[in-house]
């Protein structure tokens, strides 16, 4: 469940994100400060959207 006050408005601040990598250990955004990032989010695999 998506929680409205839990999306960022256009201009904040991208929240904390630290995930898996591919091919082994952690992808943090933070890191990328400084670098063009594309965060995609899609919706949950085979629901319409």
């Amino acid at each position: 469940m998506l929680i409205e006050s839990s999306i960022p408005a256009v201009g904040d601040a991208a929240p904390v994100i630290a995930a898996p990598a591919t091919g082994g250990g952690q992808f943090d955004l933070s890191a990328q400060l400084g670098k063009w990032v594309v965060v995609y989010f899609y919706p949950r695999a085979n629901t319409p959207g």
